[in-house]
């Protein structure tokens, strides 16, 4: 038999001498794609990064053994100098990691970043970097790529930043790929294009990659053989059919069983309901400098909708479709242009002072990111007590027996109170990010992705926990989203938007099972099926 490309062997990584890897094995071929999946907390990452030697922290101890054999030799990671990783980092492995925005430097253009790779390790000149890496954006599909190498990170989409991620990760032709959720906070059809691009770049160039995620989903469409981890442990790895298709361990079927399909709707509520928000004629715009001066953007356009109270109504659509400019126009983040917004009665465009202040505290909002929400030097305490101080509708004790109760109400202890954020799972700061919602007792709680950054175990919890909150408390959700499965779980009406206009609008059993729109098909042919892909090429 072949050596393997990467050989990994008893991996164990100990905090301050507490195990948190236990004793990982596992092998990566040529042209294979090895995923590694798990919940959070459960090793996925520690594990490639420690076997791939870009994991260094104080306190951390790493053993085993983690051999890198390819054309340029064999190379064993764990223990090796930073001279030797600086020789495997970007010529013979390469990273995508979730979050482009972060992995992307702010302060310096795309052709910098693409060619600093290829200068330095490949020994090319300015001019030859530059045409590799023109090269590099036409081969990942960017637009304009003459254009595009003068831009900045924050010039572009979500599913751009990651595919320039991806170019970067390409530009000294590694080996191995290692891709850490790179799909994860990114739309359907993107998420659908990056892995049609993972895929067609591995059969095109004959590398491997490690694709790591908490999607078994996802994983069924890139990878060959799979490994799923619980608490720093190997509970299953197996070729991925078998895994779909009679999987052995319990964990592994929770995993499949957590994820979220389509048909399964919601049952259709009452019709009498009184409306709570209407939404008429809304149009959104903002003002963006160019070369040739400033001129405006149409976010929103014409958007109208009615939600009675206790419905759910879910928007969908792409980044960048006017989802989340509708509710920061609900929430009073951004003006709108035209348009009514009215909250049983009155006007929520249209009131001042005092009265629009109380209007305000009804609608609450819950945000993608909990981490990125909660303020990581206040308590829970703290951050769920804070619209009670702000509104002044508790004091002393009573806010103490206050915050108590909310802690309760969306399922955590009591005594999470004095926790910091950075103390809690990303399901539990979810939760703690919901108990500030509904402090202030909204009638309305505008959910903007707040299921999209969870494994998909605990955004079934959350899920779950949000349809008895609205069941108990009469809530009217408007939830915010881009996958429509999770979608159809909670929605009573779905809106359809594209470019910041409405392209369907309705039930959600009508639109998500029989849509009349071409995009909406587009959107549920991208969810990733329910079987996992065969390749043909698969090793």
């Amino acid at each position: 038999m072949s050596t393997p490309l990467l050989r990994v062997r008893d991996l164990t990584v100990a905090a301050h001498g507490d195990p948190i890897v236990r004793g990982i094995s596992f092998d990566v071929e040529d042209g294979q794609c090895l995923g590694i999946v798990g919940e959070s907390g459960s090793g996925k990452s520690l594990t490639v990064l420690s076997a791939t030697g870009l994991l260094e922290a104080p306190g951390l101890t790493i053993g085993g053994s983690s051999v890198l054999t390819d054309t340029t030799g064999a190379t064993e990671i764990i223990g090796a100098s930073r001279a030797t990783l600086r020789g495997v980092h970007g010529p013979r492995v390469g990273f995508v990691f979730q979050d482009p925005g972060t992995s992307l430097n702010p302060l310096l253009d795309l052709e910098r970043q693409l060619t600093e790779g290829p200068e330095t390790h490949l020994g090319m000149t300015r001019r030859a970097a530059r045409r590799h890496a023109l090269e590099l954006l036409e081969a990942v599909g960017i637009p304009d790529p003459e254009q595009r190498l003068r831009a900045f990170p924050h010039q572009l989409s979500g599913g751009q930043r990651q595919r320039v991620m991806i170019a970067i990760a390409l530009a000294c032709s590694p080996s191995l790929l290692v891709a850490d959720e790179p799909t994860t906070a990114l739309d359907v059809t993107t998420q659908a294009q990056i892995l049609d691009l993972v895929r067609g770049m591995q059969d095109e160039r004959g590398m491997a990659v490690v694709w790591i995620s908490h999607d078994l989903g996802v994983v069924g469409q890139v990878a060959d053989d799979v490994t799923v981890l619980l608490d720093g442990t190997a509970v299953e790895q197996r070729p991925v059919q078998e895994i779909f298709a009679s999987p052995r361990a319990d964990y592994t079927r929770t995993l499949l069983a957590a994820r979220p399909t389509l048909g399964d709707p919601r049952p259709a509520p009452a019709a009498d309901a009184e409306p709570v928000l209407r939404v008429a004629d809304l149009d959104v715009s903002f003002a963006v400098r160019t070369r040739t001066g400033t001129r405006r953007i149409r976010a929103v356009r014409n958007v109208g909708f009615t939600v009675p109270r206790g419905h759910t109504l879910g928007i969908v659509g792409e980044s960048g479709s006017g989802k989340s400019t509708i509710a920061n126009v609900l929430t009073g983040q951004v003006r709108a242009d035209a348009g009514t917004v009215r909250l049983h009665d009155a006007d929520l465009l249209a009131t001042r002072g005092a009265d629009r202040r109380d209007l305000r505290r009804r609608v609450a909002m819950v945000f993608q990111d909990p981490f990125a929400a909660l303020n990581p030097r206040a308590t829970v305490e703290r951050s769920v007590s804070e619209p009670l101080r702000v509104h002044g509708l508790a004091t002393g004790p009573e806010r103490t027996r206050r915050v108590a109760d909310l802690l309760g109400q969306v399922e955590l202890p009591a005594d999470f109170a004095a926790r910091y954020p950075h103390e809690l799972s990303g399901g539990q700061r979810q939760r703690v990010c919901i108990a500030r919602a509904l402090a202030c007792e909204p009638d309305v709680l505008i959910l903007d992705e707040s299921t999209a950054s969870l494994d998909v175990s605990i955004q079934a919890r959350v899920v779950d926990l949000l349809l008895r909150l609205q069941e108990e408390l009469g809530l009217t959700y408007v939830f915010i989203a881009h996958d429509l499965a999770v979608v159809e779980q909670i929605s009573h009406e779905v809106l359809v938007m594209r470019r910041g206009e409405t392209v369907e609008q309705g039930p959600a059993r009508a639109v998500l099972s029989d849509p009349s729109h071409p995009y909406t098909r587009e959107l549920l042919a991208a969810i990733p099926p329910a079987e996992p892909r065969v390749r043909s090429s698969a090793p």
